[in-house]
């Protein structure tokens, strides 16, 4: 027989290996940190401009970020906030090397969902994320997921539950409850909420008092944050329901949403969500606070039934929110809920396997473009790259055949491009500044 004391013993053991691994990962003092990029890497890859261009502008101006220079001489390697710097200064035929982003617009938010696991929610999060700074975006990412591999992949380990997508919706309890008491009359329901009914262990916790900030933590990318997750942050689900009792009028589905539209408009670019896999409090959160709904899925037939229950059991679950529509704040967000996009990404796809061919043009045949054109090859580099909590883009082309590690990235790059351009589409419908 086996109860919660086993299960707790097990996990401790676990997080003892755990430890070991992040020790052999990371830098010696167990923090993640990242590489530096190949001045080859800089010019083709990341800048896109000609490597002998790039060399030239270097060389008639040296106040541009030099890097550091290998013993032969013959590769320079910067760091993210040089490359960055160098996408400021440089213009490539009177062009600028800035991303494009639309003028007097909030950061446009998309969520990568799917109740599936394994469907590369995750992989497909992280890597966009990375993809989004190396391309010069600022990126928020929000880890919805208990599991916390987003957050683990970005070097956070040691997270305490409060700073979690659970504190945010514990802070918006708090806050709506005190709002909705202020009215002059009350609930909708007519009866007025004393701030009384929740309990101190939620108005104790000294939540109400931190900044919208406060649940925002720095990655070992300097223009990539995340609000992170924990794996004590399973409760939530059972917290949010209790929660709902205690204040039946909380509109529950919008408090992240709430929390986002206090950040000043032009803080990110990007924020992505990685939801866990299933239909939830926290995934109805990120899907109603998400302006584009991204679908990852397998290539086979379970995935897609899978993926065809989920959409089915999304649709039912934001039509059951209308009911909220009367109490709801005005914001970024309004009832009945509307994505700006909506896309089925395949992942692990094989290009010269006929399954995964016949149910590519299965999705295609159902889904139509809605089903993006470059899917997510699988490869041994990413696969490598998954048990290091690493994207391909941390890894060190040096560390493989460089064959293998292009295939990989450019497979990534493909549906990054895409991702990009169904985003900055997208984001040219949204409202200006909230």
């Amino acid at each position: 027989m086996y109860s919660y004391r086993d299960l707790g013993d097990l996990q401790a053991a676990s997080l003892k290996v755990q430890g070991a691994i992040r020790k052999q990962t990371f830098s010696p003092d167990a923090a993640k940190s990242l590489r530096r990029f190949s001045s080859w890497e800089v010019s083709e890859l990341i800048l896109k401009v000609n490597h002998s261009t790039l060399r030239g502008r270097l060389a008639a101006d040296p106040t541009l970020p030099q890097g550091i220079v290998e013993e032969d001489g013959r590769q320079r390697w910067y760091n993210l906030e040089e490359i960055n710097e160098l996408r400021r200064k440089i213009k490539v035929n009177r062009t600028s090397l800035i991303p494009p982003r639309p003028s007097n617009k909030r950061a446009i938010r998309a969520a990568v969902a799917n109740f599936k696991g394994g469907a590369g929610k995750s992989t497909v999060a992280l890597h966009f994320a990375h993809a989004a700074a190396l391309d010069g975006y600022r990126v928020l990412c929000v880890d919805f997921d208990p599991q916390a591999t987003l957050s683990h992949s970005m070097g956070l380990t040691d997270v305490a539950e409060e700073f979690t997508v659970w504190g945010v919706m514990a802070r918006d309890l708090i806050q709506e409850t005190a709002r909705m008491n202020a009215v002059s009359h009350g609930a909708e329901t007519g009866t007025a909420l004393s701030p009384r009914r929740l309990p101190e262990s939620i108005t104790g916790m000294g939540l109400d008092s931190l900044r919208v900030g406060d649940f925002i933590k720095p990655t070992n990318w300097p223009t990539i944050d995340i609000l992170p997750s924990c794996a004590n942050a399973a409760f939530v689900e059972f917290a949010s329901a209790q929660y709902r009792h205690l204040n039946p009028e909380w509109s529950f589905f919008a408090a992240v949403s709430r929390h986002l539209d206090q950040l000043a408009p032009d803080l990110y670019d990007f924020i992505l969500f990685d939801c866990p896999p299933a239909i939830g409090y926290q995934s109805m959160n990120a899907v109603f606070a998400a302006d584009v709904l991204y679908v990852p899925s397998g290539p086979g037939y379970w995935e897609y039934d899978s993926t065809t229950s989920f959409i089915g059991q999304l649709s039912e679950a934001l039509e059951d929110l209308v009911g909220f529509s009367g109490s709801v704040p005005a914001g970024t967000m309004q009832l009945p809920k509307e994505f700006a996009d909506l896309r089925f990404l395949l992942t692990r796809f094989e290009p010269n396997n006929d399954l995964h061919s016949a149910m590519q043009q299965a999705f295609v045949k159902v889904w139509g473009d809605r089903v993006t054109l470059n899917p997510i090859e699988l490869t041994r580099a990413v696969e490598q790259s998954g048990r290091f909590l690493s994207s391909i883009y941390e890894i060190d082309y040096r560390d493989m055949t460089r064959e293998t590690w292009r295939r990989a990235r450019a497979s990534f790059d493909r549906a990054y491009e895409e991702f990009k351009g169904n985003m900055i589409k997208a984001w040219a419908n949204l409202e200006g500044k909230p």
